[in-house]
């Protein structure tokens, strides 16, 4: 039940991350000029509309996933590097809001709804289930956000990184060129390398597998770094110990 439990989380929680994240990009890219989101019906809070089906399932399992990209056509920018920077960055920065609100709501509800009346919800069986998606779903939420702020900000084509790197460089930069031509398989090769990783840390013994799983630092930054204001503001706000980096 237990893992059940975190599989029903985890596609609630993708779905509160990729739908406002894709819905950050076309509202954006609407207001520096281009409407090319718009007119695809990609103006919309609606998750059907933004998730692709491997991505979100992926995402739900392993917190690494993807949406449909949001069409934009950058010469429809009335500022081109101007609309296509803030288009990019639209996406993560609402990841990290959607994190800010979600963790204090994580607090409140495993330590002052479920954790407090514990024994009321053992003899409540369907309630225990329910209160502890719900906790979960929350902290899911506000992980999966970060993980996929630092994971998009990586500056290999198509992440959104890749289009800031591009809103700040010229067209024959060699660097651009470069991140462009190969960042789809240098991303292929992350992920491969950080699942063998993960299957060898699972059922070997060789801990010092996961000093080579790179996708695995990129979410320990994500929880430790990026995640730090959030957790030490609510923590110290709600009276918890502050977690150390």
């Amino acid at each position: 039940m237990t893992h059940l439990i975190e599989i029903i989380a985890g596609l609630i929680a993708v779905i509160f991350i990729f739908a406002p994240h894709e819905f950050a990009h076309a509202f954006v890219a609407y207001k520096c000029g281009d409407g090319t989101a718009k007119m695809q019906g990609r103006l919309t809070l609606n998750p059907i509309k933004h998730l692709d089906p491997a991505g979100f399932l992926l995402c739900a399992v392993t917190g690494f996933g993807w949406a449909k990209p949001v069409p934009i056509y950058p010469g429809n920018f009335r500022s081109y590097r101007k609309g296509l920077f803030l288009t990019a960055i639209a996406g993560v920065i609402t990841n990290y809001i959607i994190a800010f609100i979600a963790y204090p709501l994580y607090l409140v509800i495993f330590h002052y709804v479920y954790y407090a009346n514990i024994s009321f919800f053992f003899d409540n069986q369907w309630l225990f289930y329910i209160v502890e998606v719900i906790y979960t779903a929350l902290f899911l939420i506000y992980a999966y956000g970060l993980s996929v702020v630092v994971f998009n900000l990586l500056p290999f084509y198509p992440l959104d990184g890749f289009r800031v790197v591009e809103s700040l460089t010229r067209q024959v930069n060699p660097v651009r060129r470069f991140l462009k031509t190969y960042g789809m398989y240098i991303l292929i090769f992350l992920v491969l390398e950080s699942f063998i990783c993960d299957l060898l840390i699972r059922y070997t013994d060789l801990p010092y597998v996961s000093y080579f799983d790179i996708l695995g630092w990129v979410g320990w930054f994500a929880q430790k770094i990026l995640g730090f204001p959030i957790t030490a503001l609510w923590n110290s706000v709600f009276g918890l110990p502050i977690p150390f980096i």
